[in-house]
């Protein structure tokens, strides 16, 4: 099954001292707005998504219809058919696209251990 696109979001209590952190190693700012509280920093082949206030942990990210540049694809599978499969595999969803409607939208399980993985499709 193909999630799509990877990244990690990370819940940080700082974001400017995360950002002049995550500059020292070499990220750039790609997007995001630092007055609403998030930015995505960007490396060659990764993101790492900083988010002041909006989660209590760091989320595993992963978003179908993107490439490693946030470019749409053509073909990919909806995140509401990821759905479908993760549940009839026996995986717990605790929040759900809703199966009615197309385009953007998300889904959340947790693993074993706890942390969050969030599916969250954007086109």
């Amino acid at each position: 099954m193909d999630l799509g696109n990877f990244s990690i979001s990370l819940a940080v209590k700082d974001l400017a001292a995360s950002r002049a952190f995550y500059e020292k190693l070499g990220l750039q700012v790609a997007g995001g707005e630092a007055s609403q509280g998030w930015l995505i920093m960007k490396g060659p082949g990764y993101a790492v998504g900083l988010f002041q206030g909006m989660f209590d942990k760091n989320v595993l990210t992963f978003n179908p219809g993107w490439d490693a540049e946030a470019r749409s694809l053509d073909k990919f599978m909806d995140v509401r058919d990821i759905q479908r499969r993760l549940r009839d595999a026996g995986v717990e969803l605790v929040r759900e696209a809703n199966e009615e409607t197309s385009g953007p939208a998300s889904c959340v399980v947790v693993d074993p251990d706890g942390n969050p993985i969030l599916i969250d499709q954007h086109v």
